[in-house]
């Protein structure tokens, strides 16, 4: 649940300070308190409490998985016998490395899982030897993607706040 004008756990300046870090996670706490007025220690304190709140669930890295030999990105999107399989199927989806999201979806499919595979003859093995095994999950249709143009965080207006 987003927070709201009401919330006064968050004020602008937590918001200023996500803004700053999802431009960019690496940049100093000193510098993003130089950037919107405010100490070191304030910024450090308030990750801390951004994180507590679960609002900060961690960092990651923005990996060009292609230079590693991971040529193909899909989606996958999976139909279940059942819906009260949910669970149980992610359960085990998790379990599989090459799975990187997995989204409770409306449409046509139950879940869309965005996969990544050296090559094609990976993307077969973890198809039909592993998510396909899965109990519960009736079928599967996927889409390979042939480029991501955009992979973007959200940019949080500081004015609605």
């Amino acid at each position: 649940m987003l927070p709201d004008k009401n919330n006064a756990e968050i004020d602008i300046v937590d918001i200023k300070i996500l803004s700053e870090l999802m431009k960019d996670a690496k940049t100093p706490y000193t510098e993003i308190a130089e950037r919107i007025f405010v100490s070191g220690g304030t910024v450090h304190v308030r990750m801390k409490k951004l994180e507590k709140m679960g609002i900060v669930k961690g960092a990651t890295l923005d990996i060009d998985f292609s230079k590693l030999g991971y040529d193909i990105t899909a989606f996958l999107g999976i139909f279940l016998e059942k819906s009260s399989y949910y669970d149980a199927v992610c359960r085990e989806l998790v379990k599989i490395p090459e799975v990187l999201n997995i989204h409770y979806i409306t449409g046509s499919y139950a879940i869309l899982a965005k996969i990544i595979c050296r090559d094609t003859n990976h993307l077969r093995h973890v198809l039909y030897d592993k998510i396909q095994q899965i109990p519960g999950v009736s079928s599967t249709e996927t889409m390979i993607s042939l480029e991501e143009r955009l992979n973007r965080p959200l940019m949080l207006d500081t004015d609605l706040f």
